[in-house]
């Protein structure tokens, strides 16, 4: 079992985490027609929306009760009734995503009072539906205001809005995916294309795949323009299957069981051999157990998923003489942080350094003895020596002190271009981590071989 440990330092000298808001802001945007409303002051609002934008490189929509200094000791409920009233005439989304920051958070606004309240003062809105979350910055992280926002999503009743789809046709099985913080729109895209290859029809919750995967419009739009609708969120109660990928995803699964009767299965990774076989077999068996047995049936693995089996043995092959006894510097996020480390210590690598950003049960299962909840300033301490260090861009000049290559994961990532297409799941998404690792760390070590010393000047 990994040992957590917590400096508990007085200040962080290099943050890696990002905030709860944030976290939960990027939740909603998978939604359809969504507007993320901040209830707490501008300035926490700009912050987000500049991460979110540098990172994908789209336009943000995002919203803010913009509290000021007499409202914040007066009270926001005004604040928040003129919020959604403004945001329902300018911008007419079809839902609205209420999200706290620290401010609020220790004012100590009861925010299921103030919704109340407004639903009292405006009964021609009760059926709108607005999804209210906590989420304080002073405490977790990106990942857990992500999970505590699709916890409330799924939490949330929506019987009384009316469908914005037509009726379904056809007798495909459904089952629900949640998906968890550190899949990108390429990731989520990945996994929906390989479950409707066995014939069943997926909801993803939430939908970054199709909200910000890049794609132009023809007109502007001011709240999302894809990603889970509410007819969709109407009918999870249907589904005879959740899947939760990520560890994070674990308690949004048990409220849908609670709520549906909805068993579910945790995948806490979709990266390497094993884990994407296991997936896999899962997937396989829900046409012939999980759901009734009038559904067709299609025992087998599609086609191209064995093919793409067969490649990525072959990758395998080809890249672990560059992965076997290199050390490697990890600082990410709980889940990405199980997902990677695993995979490169199944491809030879040895996990030198492991910090991350808040306490999380999968912590306890990584392939290294420790495991530090702290900052980028821990890494350095840690990565001393390493072969490759793996963060977000803001171990640039961390990876420079130390003389090792960086790849970039996690949020956010602002120097590097594809990242919302980017796929790291799957048999596809594996070859893609191994091939970019890979070269990498063969282009260091050829750096370092007699032939390249030569050329430099240098002797061995």
């Amino acid at each position: 079992m990994t040992t957590i440990l917590n400096p508990h330092k007085s200040l962080s000298v290099n943050p890696l985490k990002m905030s709860q808001p944030l976290g939960a802001a990027l939740a909603f945007l998978g939604l359809r027609k969504m507007m993320p409303l901040f209830h707490g002051s501008q300035g926490c609002t700009a912050f987000a929306k500049v991460v979110l934008v540098r990172h994908f490189r789209e336009s943000i929509p995002l919203s803010t009760t913009a509290m000021t200094e007499v409202s914040t000791i007066l009270g926001g409920e005004d604040n928040v009734e003129q919020a959604i009233l403004t945001i329902l005439e300018k911008y007419n989304p079809q839902i609205i995503g209420l999200l706290t920051t620290g401010l609020t958070e220790t004012r100590g606004d009861d925010m299921k009072r103030i919704l109340k309240t407004f639903r009292d003062k405006h009964p021609e809105l009760d059926s709108f539906p607005v999804v209210s979350v906590s989420t304080p910055d002073y405490k977790g992280s990106l990942q857990d205001g992500y999970a505590a926002a699709v916890e409330s999503i799924v939490a949330t009743d929506y019987d009384n809005v009316a469908d914005d789809e037509p009726p379904t046709v056809g007798m495909k099985p459904q089952v629900t995916v949640l998906c968890a913080s550190h899949l990108s729109p390429g990731d989520v895209e990945e996994i929906k294309t390989i479950i409707e290859g066995f014939g069943i029809s997926p909801i993803m919750v939430p939908d970054l795949s199709r909200s910000l995967d890049g794609h132009l419009e023809d007109d502007y739009h001011t709240v999302t323009t894809g990603g889970t609708s509410l007819t969709q969120l109407k009918r999870l109660n249907r589904s005879c299957l959740t899947l939760a990928i990520g560890e994070s995803m674990r308690k949004a699964a048990t409220i849908l069981q609670q709520r549906f009767g909805t068993k579910y299965q945790v995948f806490p990774r979709l990266a390497g051999l094993d884990a994407v076989d296991s997936f896999l077999w899962e997937l396989s068996q829900i046409l012939t157990s999980r759901c009734d047995h009038h559904f067709p049936i299609v025992p087998n693995v599609p086609a191209h998923l064995q093919r793409q089996r067969r490649q990525l043995q072959d990758v395998i092959l080809d890249t672990h003489f560059y992965f076997g006894g290199k050390k490697v510097a990890l600082a990410l996020e709980p889940d990405l942080l199980y997902q990677t480390a695993w995979l490169l210590t199944e491809m030879g690598a040895n996990i030198q350094a492991a910090v991350t950003t808040t306490k999380s049960p999968i912590l306890e299962d990584l392939p290294i003895e420790t495991v530090t909840i702290g900052d980028l300033e821990d890494l350095e301490e840690l990565g001393t020596g390493a072969d490759l260090i793996i963060t977000n861009s803001h171990g640039t000049s961390l990876a420079k002190r130390l003389k090792a290559p960086l790849y970039r994961m996690g949020y956010p990532v602002f120097d590097k271009l594809g990242l919302g297409q980017r796929c790291l799941v799957g048999y596809r998404g594996t070859m893609k981590f191994l091939f970019d690792v890979g070269n990498i760390l063969m282009e260091e070590e050829a750096k370092h071989s007699p032939v390249a010393l030569h050329q430099h000047g240098l002797t061995v």
